[in-house]
């Protein structure tokens, strides 16, 4: 899946700022109980990727981080919930029930009444890409869409948050708000979204017939994961940078930052080196602080980097899922919200 050409229709989708709502309490990663049922090679990689503590929700469910979030990027856009257009709220990692609907009951609890109203997901961390996509999709279709919230929450699904060999799992939710008028953190210039379903169950929870306590993240396939999957990628955002790129009429020295999910500091240096590219510190800073919160690692990494831009400097945004999935966003920063007043 491909994005619209850049500005369709001279449509200027501005995004952010980014609220969030991280759980206060955390964890020690030194101090995570399943390190002691591991293999000394993984407790070793878990001590190694750079994160020294995640954030824990407790018993506050998905559903209550989501709502905070999405509360406080409506009072920071200073909109009324119920003159929201559309909401799109990114699937967790596990729905607390089949059948039930978590959008609409995020939908209700905001008193967003007139909000077209779905949710996306399937896509792993990517479906904050495909979230946007169909924002942006929305508010380029030239109808009454003006205004889209995109709402993302992740808590670990399993007691063990070690994903071997991949990641440690945080709490948290992040939300933005997408429009064609008034200000913003961010101009989403171009965007670019591509699967293979190849990978689609490398990761999995196998939980019929399985009580919750009991539920484990497994891999498939490691050597999968960390060679054939690590190579497609490398060439996958190769292209997908020069194909975005190229069609804005921008060189690599255009870009002044360049962002990636949280993982760990082994992935870090893995994109720097195949890129040749610099990732921004915030990424390192916000993995050692937060771990991996899914969906919700790149929303969360663009705000907080976005202080050190001047307006008018454009950032790539990566994302990826081993599911797999792919994205890129270019984005360009806007002056301070403060500077602009909002428009509806």
């Amino acid at each position: 899946m491909s994005g619209a050409a850049p500005n369709a229709g001279d449509v200027s989708i501005r995004l952010g700022p980014v609220a969030r709502c991280i759980p206060a309490t955390t964890q020690t990663v030194a101090q995570l109980p399943e390190l002691a049922t591991r293999t000394a090679a993984q407790r070793a990689h878990a001590l190694s990727l750079g994160i020294d503590s995640v954030p824990v929700a407790g018993d506050t469910a998905a559903a209550d981080l989501a709502h905070t979030a999405a509360e406080a990027a409506l009072r920071e856009a200073g909109l009324a919930a119920a003159d929201l257009d559309a909401l799109l709220l990114v699937q967790g990692r596990a729905p607390d029930y089949l059948l039930a609907s978590e959008a609409t009951a995020l939908q209700h609890r905001l008193g967003a009444t007139g909000a077209f109203t779905t949710s996306i997901g399937d896509l792993g961390c990517v479906s904050v890409s495909a979230a946007v996509e169909m924002a942006a999709a929305l508010l380029r279709g030239g109808g009454r869409y003006r205004t889209v919230l995109v709402v993302a929450a992740a808590i670990a699904p399993t007691r063990a948050r070690y994903r071997s060999p991949m990641t440690i799992l945080g709490d948290g939710a992040a939300a933005v708000l997408l429009t064609t008028d008034g200000a913003g953190r961010y101009e989403l210039v171009d965007h670019i979204v591509r699967s293979n379903g190849q990978y689609a169950d490398l990761f999995r929870i196998d939980y019929r017939d399985v009580p919750t306590a009991d539920w484990t993240e497994a891999c498939a396939d490691e050597a999968a994961y960390s060679f054939r999957l690590a190579v497609e990628s490398r060439n996958r955002f190769a292209d997908l940078r020069a194909e975005i790129l190229d069609r804005n009429n921008l060189g690599h020295s255009d870009i002044a930052a360049y962002l990636m999910q949280n993982l760990g500091a082994g992935a870090v240096e893995f994109w720097q080196q195949a890129l040749d590219v610099p990732i921004d510190p915030v990424c390192r800073g916000n993995l050692a602080r937060y771990g991996h919160l899914g969906p919700v690692d790149v929303l969360v990494n663009a705000e907080d980097a976005a202080p050190a831009r001047a307006a008018g400097d454009y950032t790539i945004v990566l994302n990826s899922a081993p599911v797999a999935a792919w994205s890129i966003a270019l984005l360009r920063r806007l002056p301070d919200p403060q500077e602009v007043r909002w428009s509806w």
